[in-house]
């Protein structure tokens, strides 16, 4: 069986044991779309902002020293998204229905699924269209500032635009 057909199975008995799931995108943590139920637009956005919610949850929890990150909630008034690490390179986001009244016991079951499938993700698929989850202590990226480079780089660097002839 391959790992396409691993993963969806995954997905798709978490959808018929928990019916208050509405819909459920997989995707890599660098926002790259592997697989969802959503429609397609719907899709490629949330795999986006959850990958962006993952950078963040994941720097937080390495700031704040108190244990690897879990997932991420957003409470909206009529249900929630919640996003899952699945393996080294993706992520399980779920959207729930106001239906969700048992959130632990939902971590609980889609936590196991995204392991699950992710485990499948690494040693199968290779981490299908994703980027491997950054180290949590490297130095964030530096810009250097335009002063301090020699005055022969600043020249180089200035934009060579021109207005156009009217």
């Amino acid at each position: 069986m391959d790992a396409g057909m691993v993963v969806g199975n995954e997905l798709l008995g978490l959808r018929r044991r928990r019916p208050e799931v509405a819909g459920a995108v997989l995707a890599g943590t660098d926002g790259l779309l592997i697989s969802s139920d959503l429609p397609s637009t719907d899709a490629t956005h949330l795999a986006a902002l959850a990958a962006a919610s993952y950078g963040l949850g994941h720097r937080v929890a390495d700031t704040v020293r108190r244990g690897e990150f879990r997932e991420s909630v957003v409470c909206i008034s009529d249900g929630c998204v919640v996003t899952y690490p699945a393996g080294r390179s993706a992520l399980l986001t779920l959207v729930t229905g106001s239906a969700a009244n048992d959130l632990d016991g939902l971590h609980e079951e889609a936590r196991a699924v995204a392991h699950r499938a992710g485990r499948v993700l690494d040693t199968r698929g290779g981490g299908i269209g994703a980027t491997a989850v950054p180290d949590a202590h490297a130095p964030l990226a530096v810009r250097t500032p335009m002063a301090t480079l020699p005055a022969q780089l600043r020249r180089s660097a200035r934009p060579t635009w021109r207005r156009p002839p009217i």
